[in-house]
């Protein structure tokens, strides 16, 4: 299993890119962390933006299908999506996760 972190630009963004993950069956769950801000440099420039963070959970097997599908939702160029395997898990969350991805 998977957590998938992913910065988005709003709240429509963010829940257009949950809904049609979960409802594709590409994830089990989407959290929304609201209000965070993001430094970096792009194309050498410095940049300072407030963005969401979404936390998707799925499975390894998933994760490839999941980054395409990512890559044709997302507005910007260059979407973070970065992925890091569950090294612990309750058995009862790892199932109900299974069974909802397809």
């Amino acid at each position: 299993m998977m957590i998938v972190f992913c910065t988005v630009p709003d709240e429509k963004t963010a829940k257009d890119i949950a809904y049609a993950l979960v409802k594709e069956g590409l994830c089990a769950c989407v959290n929304q962390i609201p209000k965070i801000t993001s430094y970096y440099v792009y194309e050498n420039e410095f940049c300072e933006e407030n963005e969401l963070l979404l936390l998707i959970k799925t499975s390894s097997s998933h994760f490839n299908a999941l980054q395409k599908r990512l890559k044709e939702l997302h507005p910007y160029d260059v979407p973070e999506i970065i992925g890091t395997r569950i090294s612990e898990i309750s058995p009862e969350y790892e199932k109900w996760l299974s069974a909802a991805l397809k």
